[in-house]
This record gives structure tokens, sequence and C-alpha cells, in this order.
């Protein structure tokens, strides 16, 4: 993985940015955390990079990642899809059955919407399009909210990247990885933070808005003499 860290690091374009987005969105675990912010970071420092089309590269790259995990696990099934998480393979791909399985239920929990939120999430980010696949899923929505999702934390990660190119003592693309993997983790568990929050405003003002519709209405009960 070092290896191949360091190569990302010194082979940083458009397309590489795509290619390795394409790969962290899929089933294999890499991180984009050593993709997008060290490329913002080059991008601020005067590069051959736009900090813009960073992240529309990465987004685009998280798209294709997404759609091949989302074609295989439609395509394939569910007992295949539970085979390999389990399989020698799968292990090796820091897969298991049981993470697959909780994102089945993040999915089932939340629906559709889940494939955007998905993504602002470590841990589930990589695995959401799998349920999305085998619910089958609309194409067309799927891929709508996964771009949103990927756009969006594709955006704080070159914003980090961006912003930590003019903090004293961050001078290569090593030190800035070891900062934004803290700030990334934090940034992540606060997005979820503020998820739920919301969530758990919305169903309080959806419940009290039926518990009022189930209440008789003062004057409308009829009185037989």
């Amino acid at each position: 993985m070092e290896a191949i860290i360091q190569w990302a690091l010194d082979h940083l374009n458009y397309w590489t940015i795509t290619l390795l987005m394409a790969i962290e969105s899929s089933f294999i675990p890499f991180p984009s955390e050593v993709v997008v912010p060290p490329a913002a970071f080059k991008a601020a420092g005067g590069g051959d990079l736009n900090v813009y089309l960073v992240v529309l590269f990465a987004t685009l790259g998280a798209d294709i990642g997404a759609v091949i995990n989302y074609y295989l696990a439609r395509y394939l099934g569910r007992p295949v899809v539970y085979a390999f998480a389990r399989s020698k393979l799968g292990k090796a791909l820091m897969l298991s059955s049981e993470k697959v399985h909780n994102a089945e239920v993040y999915f089932d929990k939340n629906g559709a919407i889940s494939t955007l939120i998905g993504r602002l999430i470590p841990a589930v980010r990589q695995l959401i399009s799998i349920p999305a696949g085998l619910a089958k899923m609309k194409l067309l929505p799927f891929l709508l909210y996964t771009t949103i999702g990927a756009g969006l934390w594709n955006s704080i990660l070159a914003a980090l990247g961006y912003g930590l190119a003019q903090v004293p003592g961050i001078e290569t693309e090593r030190q800035l990885i070891d900062k934004v993997s803290v700030y990334s983790h934090e940034i992540g568990f606060g997005i979820l933070g503020i998820v739920l929050v919301v969530g758990l405003i919305y169903w309080i003002r959806r419940y009290r808005k039926h518990s009022k519709k189930a209440q008789p209405r003062a004057g409308n009960t009829v009185t037989e003499d």
C-alpha cells in the first residue's frame, strides 16, 4: 500500500485522480484522503492542477467506481455478493458479510437518500452502492445521489488540502496526509451527527403532525338525544 500511495503522490494528474477515486469508490480499499487533498495541495502551490477540476475528476472517478459496485451487486445477486465477502479474496480486500449486511440495513432503513448520505460517512462510503444494486434501485436516482454525495465529500477534502497548504509546517504531501487523516474522520463523524439530528427533528415534526391529525377535533362529535 505504501508503494501505491507513493506512486499516487508522484503521478497526480486528472487521469490518475479519476482512476484512483474509481478504485476508492469500488470494493477495493483505497483512501480518498491520499488522492484529493494532495491534488488540491498541489493546486494551491501553483502546480498544473486546478482545484475545481480536481473535485470534478475525483467525483467522476467516484461515480465510475460506484456504478461498478452497483452493477456487480445487481446482476450477481445477494448469494454471490455474500459468498465473495466471506472468501479469502474478500477478506484480503477488507470485506466481510457483516459489513455488507450493515450496509444493507443502513440502506433499507434510510432508503434511496442513503446513497447520498452514505458518501459522507466513514466505513459506509465504499459499500453503500452494493445494497443499492441488490435492491435494484433505479440507475438515474442512484447516480444523482452518488454524484451529489461524492461531490460534497471531495469538496471537503479539496478544501482541507487547499487550506492546509497555507499552514506553516506543512510542506510535503506526507505531512498533509497525516493532518487530513485526522480532520477528515472528525468531519465525517460530525456530518453523521448533523444528519442524525436533522433526521430526529424531521421524525419528531412528522410524528406530531400525524398525532394532531389523529386527534378528533373539538365540536365534531355529535350527541344523540
